[in-house]
């Protein structure tokens, strides 16, 4: 599960840059519509956090804490963006990618502190 949170961790690092860069342009055009959307502004809460995500996800892959902070960051970033997206249609995307990775990282801290258990370990 280490080389999974390590691999998702770089994937939302590299993430960030392209929803960040869409998320600029969709918010561009929301304000230059004036239609009161705010899918843009969402999209950069996302990337946001999928950026936080994966740092803290990469820098405590090995722990147990460090995998419930990242999947809360995911999920938090997944909620504001599946709960704004408008004409920003790629933040649904990007949204479900996020509760993915959300689920991957808790489930993986729930197997990694079960196995610390059977072995006696605590942390």
């Amino acid at each position: 599960m280490k080389t999974a949170k390590l691999v998702i961790g770089i994937i939302s690092i590299v993430l960030f840059g392209l929803i960040l860069f869409q998320s600029c342009a969709a918010g561009i055009g929301n304000s230059l519509e004036g239609n009161g959307e705010t899918s843009g502004s969402s999209g950069a809460f996302l990337a946001l956090c999928m950026l936080t995500a994966g740092i803290v996800g990469i820098a405590t892959r090995k722990g147990i804490a460090g995998g419930f902070v990242s999947g809360g960051f995911y999920a938090l970033g997944g909620l504001i963006g599946i709960s704004n997206y408008g004409s920003y249609g790629d933040l649904k995307i990007w949204s479900i990618l996020s509760f993915i990775f959300a689920v991957v990282f808790i489930i993986g801290s729930i197997m990694t502190k079960g196995k610390n258990n059977k072995n006696g370990n605590e942390t």
